[in-house]
């Protein structure tokens, strides 16, 4: 039998993949996992560092030590600021204090508080007060007419209405002023216009 020489060597053509270029692509595929670990990380990183700060700022808003204090203002007539001047308010106030102790300081000053407050309801019209975004705007005034005897009035920043009118505290710089701010929000107990 005769044999063919090439037949009996096997064909050796296969290409041989240098381990050079394996090494490469670990390479590679470890730098892509470097990245990624490292990005979430960071991203990890981040998120914690947002939720300490909202714990911090939710630590930081007021807290009343025990149970709202209150302080009821009699009732106040006023005549509104409608053309022909027949329109009339009658509006009951309650302010939220932030402790039993700041009673007295407040009262010290209640004449000018309601006096300011008597100004700010004469200027409004019956149609603004008869809207909820009035008697919202309302409030807010007179939060700040009430703290104004007490210090900087850029300082208070009321809540929506919703939530009522009370003062936040936003960082540690201002809880000192804050905690000087006796008055924390306006309720109204009344509110008739005709």
């Amino acid at each position: 039998m005769a044999t063919k020489p090439d037949a009996a060597k096997p064909e050796v053509d296969v290409p041989v993949k240098k381990p050079v270029k394996k090494k490469k692509l670990w390479g590679i595929g470890i730098l892509v996992l470097l990245l990624v670990a490292l990005g979430g990380g960071a991203w990890f990183f981040v998120a914690q560092q947002r939720a300490v700060a909202v714990d911090d700022e939710s630590a930081q808003l007021v807290k009343p030590q025990g149970p709202p204090t209150f302080l009821p203002l009699d009732n106040m007539v006023v005549n509104l600021a409608d053309a022909g001047g027949e329109k009339v308010a009658q509006i009951g106030i309650t302010l939220e204090l932030a402790d039993s102790t700041t009673v007295d300081k407040v009262k010290m000053y209640l004449p000018s508080i309601r006096s300011g407050i008597l100004l700010l309801i004469s200027q409004r019209t019956a149609e603004e007060l008869l809207l909820i975004e009035g008697k919202e705007k309302l409030a807010a005034d007179i939060l700040r007419e009430a703290s104004r005897p007490f210090g900087d009035m850029a300082k208070v920043t009321p809540k929506p209405a919703i939530e009522s009118v009370s003062i936040k505290k936003k960082s540690a710089d201002k809880k000192s002023a804050n905690e000087e701010r006796p008055v924390r929000s306006v309720l109204f107990s009344s509110f008739i216009v005709q």
